[in-house]
């Protein structure tokens, strides 16, 4: 580096901080120049944190363990590791930073690395490329003005030539991105087939010589190739359900056949999974079939949904509404515009996104929301990630996506491209559906229906803009249209009767106005509200309520219909509207510049889709409050939603009795071939029963059957797990339940997951094992309770080997621990579906047994979790006595099953496992 500007770094200031890392009820110190670890109580590490003098990893992290309030003015590590490194994946910890920059770690809190990890990471700044230093200088300054304490010893480093005056000096990276190209449109996908034993020679190849030789993954390659043979007649596609369990090696047994078809037939093949982890994993399995990045990146592409990308505009408005009042929020937008210039494609669920800043910065204030985006009239849109993976989407071989973002996709096709899943031509004829036991879910949620404050004020939003104070740089149809209507005069009156026809909907903070309601749309959610109090046990208000929707009052009935009259008057515009700007397309075909034509079909599919959907939809529900009849496939009532006790939403709900219909109906039907896999698709009550395969994928809709196949696990079972019924915990006693986990914890040395079905159970019993288990040495996360999303707490989690993990459902199917990270899994209580007004409607149509099914569904996927490898070894434990027998069929048939005391328990699972460690107290 040949910069007179550059400066060796002073390592003084490192020598004298201390270094402070969360343990137990308080924390450990490394005490600077002294070089000695010493534990501190809460108090004392909160007033270190407090003054700000401390090196420290994730600010916001520590302050949460501490009870403390997050310090805006200590030298978080992990803040100057996303400042050097942007975009690099890491584990928001001391241990986490250490592990990336390979520094040696000699205590398993990591306080003694973070001296070392900070010291490398500013030897670093010298080394990076003069232009990225020359970015570096001013925003460096800015992060000052705000208060960063790294700040001051950077800037030592790359010494700046002179003071930066601008306001968003070194913060307009979308100056420096690539734009997108456009690329002609893939041809449609051939149907040639793929023959078993090409599958399998291609499954061959990707194990290579240092795989596992697996009859079961041969064989289960075999029975999926199925899915990619050529069907016969339209609406009757090629479907294998392909039941695999655990250690077969599904993922690369279906990348086999797929990867084939995508070259054979071109671009058409998704591969949807249900979570966005499980997205990161398949990518990166892709690597076996594209070693080389370059080829990887241009065949292979996640996609997500919208809000999961950065959007370039909402992040230079939040640029600008800080660059007068510079704060810590101005550090996180700094870093995250460290990682734009770094990031390929936005995706800030992405393992590389420093996720730890939406503590100083909600993350939704610079994604894409609901409606909003302006497309070509953006001037950021020719460098929109968004734009770029849509694109890179259409022509690649491999797209995975996730259950949600499909089915969304399918339902809304008819538009042909749309604003909200920018289908962009994409053909998809070919699925596979990984996790496939999550369809059910996520149809049920993909294709509901909802009359609710929340739906009604985006509506209003989108179609008004903001209102009264509200600060969003979001533009109503007016400022959105009015350049592309100003010489169409039926256009103009269309825009101008929309404008006034959405004052029937609910407005930004409805919330505070249910007393004294503004339009139809308020009336009638203050009546709902009142109908549901009205008529539901409200003993604890932590929880949502609903209640069915009859018998109405005339009060109720009346509301219902005038917004109803209200929804009518809206939508008949919004239509006239898009017709209007359909002919401004066609008859100016030959004059619109691409970007022009982009901009107004965006904007007339925006319209058509609440036009002719979602606001019929609305009517047609409030329509059978007037008339008392319900279509017998759809369940209706009412509900107040709450999370965590706090009130977020009311509205009247709908749902597919049979989700499976409408997804049979728009995905799977217009498809020619998909694969259903998973480790649990049938019951394990009757394993030779494939009706609820069939039933929960939508299979059981098509004309023509699905082809069938299970294969069991390589694993051992009945030397590698063991199950426990723990008969003598009262589940109703918090301190009896409490005093189960914390035992049970202990005599599995750590490595344990304990689930819950509520969030006040899993906070209470946090409450009362974190101290003890500290003092064992064992570090205990919890949802809900830690300032840290799931992903990261999973990371954490897996990242330790004797840590403890406290999550709900969430953590349930999203967990993949292999080793010893994940030895033990507690369950609370039998985990039965909520007996809700929807799940009571599924049973009457499924039958008594529905609750069993789901039920063992459950108890199997968890256990899932548990043996991931031949060597792992785990225990299950279900701190319910009164479990029946009929559900221990969810497991192995060969694991032991004991119904035992607690002690018992605990003595067993620390024979077993060979590990344990004594209570604090003994």
């Amino acid at each position: 580096m040949n910069d007179p500007r550059i400066n060796p770094p002073d390592l003084s200031l490192l020598l004298a901080l201390p270094a402070l890392v969360p343990a137990g009820t308080g924390a450990v110190v490394d005490g600077g120049d002294h070089g000695r670890l010493r534990p501190i109580g809460a108090a004392e590490a909160a007033a270190l944190l407090a003054d700000g003098n401390v090196l420290v990893a994730n600010a916001a992290f520590v302050a949460g363990r501490l009870k403390a309030a997050p310090s805006r003015l200590c030298y978080d590590v992990l803040e100057l590791f996303a400042f050097v490194r942007p975009g690099t994946p890491c584990v928001p910890s001391a241990l986490g930073i250490a592990q990336v920059l390979g520094v040696a770690v000699a205590d398993q809190t990591g306080a003694g690395a973070l001296r070392e990890s900070a010291r490398l990471l500013l030897e670093e700044l010298p080394t990076l490329p003069a232009k990225t230093l020359s970015v570096l200088r001013p925003l460096c300054q800015t992060m000052a003005k705000a208060g960063w304490r790294w700040a001051g010893p950077i800037l030592d480093i790359i010494e700046p030539s002179e003071l930066q005056r601008a306001p968003l000096a070194g913060f307009e990276v979308w100056r420096t991105l690539s734009e997108w190209e456009d690329a002609p449109a893939p041809g449609k996908p051939s149907s040639l087939p793929v023959t078993p034993e090409e599958a399998r020679a291609r499954l061959a190849s990707l194990v290579g010589n240092t795989g596992e030789e697996r009859p079961e993954q041969r064989a289960y390659t075999d029975a999926a190739a199925f899915a990619f043979s050529p069907r016969e007649r339209a609406g009757a596609p090629r479907v294998a359900l392909v039941e695999a369990g655990t250690g077969i090696g599904k993922t690369l047994g279906y990348l086999a056949p797929a990867s084939l078809w995508a070259e054979k037939n071109g671009p058409g093949l998704w591969i949807s999974t249900y979570t966005r982890n499980l997205q990161r994993q398949i990518v990166a399995e892709c690597s076996r079939l594209y070693p080389d990045p370059a080829e990887r990146e241009d065949k292979v592409v996640a996609r997500k949904g919208r809000e999961n990308y950065l959007c370039l505009l909402n992040f230079e408005e939040a640029v600008k509404r800080q660059a007068l009042a510079p704060s810590h929020r101005t550090i996180a937008l700094a870093l995250i515009s460290r990682w734009v210039a770094a990031t390929a494609d936005g995706d800030i669920s992405g393992s590389g996104f420093p996720a730890f800043l939406a503590a100083y910065l909600p993350l939704r204030e610079i994604t894409d929301r609901r409606g909003e985006c302006i497309y070509a009239a953006c001037p950021h849109y020719r460098v929109c990630f968004i734009e770029k993976i849509v694109r890179r989407a259409k022509n690649a071989q491999i797209v995975v996506a996730n259950h949600a973002l499909v089915i969304a996709n399918a339902a809304q096709d008819w538009l042909g491209t749309d604003e909200t899943t920018d289908n962009g031509g994409e053909r998809r004829t070919r699925y596979v559906f990984d996790e496939g036991h999550h369809l059910f879910d996520a149809a049920d949620s993909g294709f509901a229906a909802a009359v609710s404050g929340t739906e009604m004020a985006d509506m209003r939003r989108w179609v008004r803009g903001p209102e009264g104070r509200t600060r969003s740089r979001s533009r109503g149809l007016e400022e959105r249209l009015k350049d592309l209507v100003e010489d169409n005069e039926d256009a103009r009156r269309a825009l101008e009767e929309a404008v006034a026809a959405a004052s029937v909907l609910a407005g930004e903070g409805w919330t505070s106005r249910l007393g004294s309601p503004h339009g139809p749309g308020e009336v009638f959610l203050a009546a709902v509200y009142q109908h549901v109090r009205a008529r539901c046990e409200d003993r604890d208000q932590f929880y949502s309520l609903e209640c069915e929707t009859m018998p109405l009052t005339d009060e109720m009935i009346e509301a219902a219909q005038q917004l109803g009259k209200g929804l009518k008057r809206l939508a008949v515009p919004l239509m006239r509207l898009a017709k209007a700007l359909r002919q401004h397309l066609d008859d100016k075909s030959s004059e619109l510049e691409p970007y022009q034509r982009a901009r107004i079909d965006a904007a007339a599919r925006g319209l058509e889709w609440r036009g002719r959907i979602i606001l019929p939809a609305w009517m047609s529900m409030l329509e059978a409050l007037e008339t008392g009849e319900i279509n017998d496939d759809f369940v209706d009532w009412f509900e107040i939603t709450r999370e965590d006790g706090r009130g977020t939403d009311i509205g009247l709900e709908r749902r597919w009795v049979d989700p499976t219909v409408p997804l049979t109906n728009e995905v799977l039907a217009r498809a020619h071939g998909a694969l259903v896999t998973s480790a649990t698709l049938r019951d394990a009550g009757n394993e030779d029963d494939w009706q609820s395969a069939e039933v929960r994928t939508g299979a059981a809709h098509l004309p023509e059957p699905a082809r069938r196949a299970s294969f069991g696990s390589p694993f051992a079972y009945a030397e590698q797990s063991r199950v426990f019924i723990v008969r003598d915990v009262e589940r109703r006693n918090p301190d009896q339940m409490a005093a189960a986990f914390r035992e049970l914890f202990l005599a599995a040395g750590g490595g344990a997951l304990g689930l819950f079905t509520a969030v006040r159970a899993l906070k209470s019993v946090e409450t009362k094992i974190a101290g003890p288990l500290a003092e064992a040495g064992l570090t205990l996360y919890a949802q809900h309770v830690d300032r840290l999303d799931t992903g990261a707490l999973v990371d954490l989690f897996r990242s330790e080997e004797n840590s403890c993990l406290l999550g709900t459902d969430a953590l349930r199917d999203g967990v993949d621990v292999p080793g010893r990270s994940l030895r033990l899994v507690v369950f609370d209580k039998v985990p039965w579906p909520k007996p809700t007004i929807l799940h009571k409607a599924r049973r009457a149509r499924f039958g008594r047994s529905y609750d069993d099914l789901l039920t063992r569904l459950r108890l199997k996927q968890a256990f899932g979790r548990l043996i991931r490898g031949q060597n792992d070894k785990g225990c299950f434990v279900i701190l319910e006595s009164a479990t029946p027998s009929r559900l221990l069929a969810a497991f192995p048939p060969e694991t032991p099953v004991l119904r035992c005391g607690l002690a018992e328990a605990v003595r067993e699972i620390r024979g077993f496992l060979g590990t344990g460690l004594l209570p604090p107290s003994a």
